[in-house]
């Protein structure tokens, strides 16, 4: 009975998240955040729509990074009842604005934007719930909005 309390409250709780109204961010200015959130050591990341990103560390490798992005959001983006998906930690960026939300998927993480939260006072679980919201629909839906390599990462 307490278990079904937790996850009945969770769900609720992740259905606030998915129907405030917050500032959706321009592409440009979540490629900004992003940039400013990856150390500058990883130039080989790809972006997704919801602020979902993954670094690669062995991009030159793989054929089409791409589709190998995209395999990946498949695999660890989506949200699943009782599995490691849910999983999440929370880094708040300092200087930069925002935090940065990573799960179960190396090098997968997920910026969330201070101007996303509805609440002023937040905390690590509400932020990273929010994330891991963002995630799952990348996860369902990947859409990629910027591709970052070595050669184009100061263009």
């Amino acid at each position: 009975m307490k278990r079904f309390k937790i996850i009945s409250s969770l769900r609720s709780f992740l259905s606030n998240f998915r129907n405030q109204k917050t500032k959706v961010l321009t592409n440009s200015d979540l490629i900004h955040n992003v940039r400013l959130a990856i150390n500058p050591k990883f130039q080989d990341w790809i972006l997704f729509k919801n602020g979902t990103y993954i670094v690669f560390d062995n991009a030159d490798i793989i054929p089409d990074l791409e589709s190998e992005a995209i395999k990946l959001m498949k695999e660890f983006g989506p949200v699943y009842a009782g599995g490691s998906a849910g999983d999440f930690g929370t880094a708040n960026l300092g200087k930069n604005k925002g935090w940065i939300v990573s799960g179960h998927g190396y090098g997968m993480y997920t910026y969330v934007d201070p101007s996303e939260i509805k609440h002023k006072k937040t905390n690590d679980v509400e932020i990273g719930l929010f994330g891991r919201n963002k995630r799952d629909l990348d996860g369902k839906n990947p859409d990629i909005i910027h591709v970052n390599r070595k050669t184009n990462y100061y263009s």
